[in-house]
């Protein structure tokens, strides 16, 4: 956790493989940038929601709340009329055009291959999109760009339904809370417009004349790092955090711009080594408050990892999050059978530690498979589901396919047909090839036999057990996974 009493900069990032719970990490840092504040009446609320919001982020807050209220498809009046909506406009002292706003905010932000809107100046993202009816919703793939407003709208509605539930009892102790840090996903297509500063269109209102419409200009408009900046630095007595989730996966260099050189301790504004670059949009003058902290996590099983570790090893501490199988825990199998009614015991940590085991020493550590994996499993069929949907799988990838590795992994080498987890391809072959045979002999005119070889020789070189699928045979007894331990 970080010290938040100290006046030095934490930079660090947090490694390790999948599911090791690095991005539990940041969530836990959250915790501790964030304070209740006293409680307040729901004008008050609805002013703290919407202040620093665009019109955009309005409409989407909007289309948000009616759709947690099971209402997807909604009209522009409704939009006007919605109480987050109305804030804003209150805020900018707006009483008329309102309408328009909200149509220009939904056709610039539609999509491009919208059936029903025919807008020529849409924005780079879209956001919407109109049915024939002329009512609008989110477009699905929108809903990962919206975690922070949907996590802001949920926090607003438990502290609307607080202050409904205990309006006539004075509580101190219920309130808004404030965050002071700002958690972005790092992805291919992420880069300095979005993080730092980049020229977007906006919508500005004409009120010459009385059916007057919005019309768009472009403008620099602050990402979301510069805008945690710009708070931490008109609050220098709080420390403010910026939680960089996969930060491996856009080009870090491309992402930070001329911030890369000042997001190092040391030259973070009052500090000894203080410096000051021209932002590449806007021209100005900028620096990095020294009250930000910057925490990221990373994933070593990424294969581009080596240019990172040399523009960010200098800037950054390194915390390695290994797997933690101590964590999880013991889950139990009743025996049904007639002679035995006991209860047998599945130890899911020495399960993981096994397979990590062999995991490095057949591929390295970075093969290894995270605590994350197993961290729900509390039944036996569930195991078995993780094993087939999720573990398999993985290392299906992580070994290139190659069955004589996945068969040591699972200690399947020694074990009849019917107990391996992976089965044995050219036992599987011979197999059907004895079954085709019988049969061929007891058909002497088929031609079945060259269209097997076919098939067979096509197909992938591992399978499955179907028994471990359907979780019987040998799969339904604690002693095939405990011959994964250690």
């Amino acid at each position: 956790m970080p010290d938040m009493s100290k006046d030095k900069p934490t930079n660090i990032i947090y490694t390790g493989v999948a599911g090791t719970g690095k991005t539990y990490q940041l969530l836990q840092i959250a915790r501790e940038y964030t304070e209740d504040l006293p409680r307040a009446d729901e004008a008050d609320l609805l002013g703290q929601l919407v202040q620093e919001l665009s019109w955009r982020e309005i409409v989407c807050l909007v289309l948000l709340d009616f759709q947690s209220k099971h209402q997807d498809l909604i009209k522009v009046p409704e939009i006007v009329n919605h109480a987050f909506f109305a804030a804003k406009a209150a805020q900018n002292a707006r009483e008329s055009n309102l309408s328009n706003t909200a149509w220009s905010v939904l056709q610039m932000h539609s999509s491009s291959s919208s059936q029903t809107v025919a807008y020529k100046h849409r924005a780079s993202q879209a956001y919407f999109d109109k049915d024939h009816s002329g009512a609008w919703y989110l477009l699905p793939e929108s809903f990962e760009l919206l975690t922070e407003l949907s996590q802001q709208l949920f926090e607003f509605q438990q502290v609307q339904h607080d202050h409904s539930v205990n309006q006539s009892q004075a509580n101190p102790q219920q309130g808004f809370s404030q965050q002071r840090f700002t958690m972005v996903s790092f992805h291919q297509a992420y880069g300095y417009e979005e993080f730092v500063e980049g020229i977007r269109p906006v919508m500005v209102a004409s009120n010459q004349a009385a059916n007057s419409s919005s019309q768009m200009s472009y403008s620099v408009q602050d990402g979301a790092f510069l805008k945690l900046c710009q708070r931490a630095a008109n609050d220098p007595e709080q420390r403010y955090a910026i939680l960089i989730d996969e930060i491996n996966r856009a080009n870090v260099s491309r992402v930070f711009g001329e911030l890369l050189s000042l997001i190092e301790p040391d030259k973070r504004a009052g500090m000894a080594n203080a410096m000051t670059v021209h932002l590449a949009y806007s021209g100005r003058a900028f620096s990095i408050p020294a009250n930000i902290d910057i925490y990221a996590t990373m994933n070593t099983q990424d294969h581009s990892l080596a240019p990172l570790d040399m523009a960010l090893r200098r800037r950054f501490r390194f915390i390695d999050c290994p797997p933690q199988p101590e964590l999880l825990p013991i889950i139990y199998v009743p025996q049904h059978s007639e002679s035995d009614r006991s209860v047998a015991t599945i130890d899911l940590a020495k399960l993981l530690a096994g397979l990590n085991s062999r995991l490095t020493q057949t591929l390295g550590l970075e093969a290894q498979l995270g605590h994350a994996f197993l961290w729900s499993v509390t039944d036996l069929e569930q195991l078995q589901a993780v094993l087939v949907e999720q573990i398999i799988p993985q290392l299906l990838q992580a070994t290139g396919g190659q069955e004589g590795t996945l068969q040591y992994i699972f200690r399947d080498e020694q074990q009849p047909w019917q107990a391996q987890f992976i089965q044995d391809s050219q036992a599987l072959i011979n197999d059907s090839v004895n079954e085709q045979m019988n049969f061929n002999s007891q058909n002497p005119l088929s031609t079945g036999q060259n269209a097997f070889f076919g098939q067979s020789m096509g197909t992938a070189a591992y399978r499955i057990n179907a028994d471990l699928v359907a979780g019987i045979g040998e799969f339904a007894k604690p002693t095939v996974y405990q011959r994964l331990y250690p």
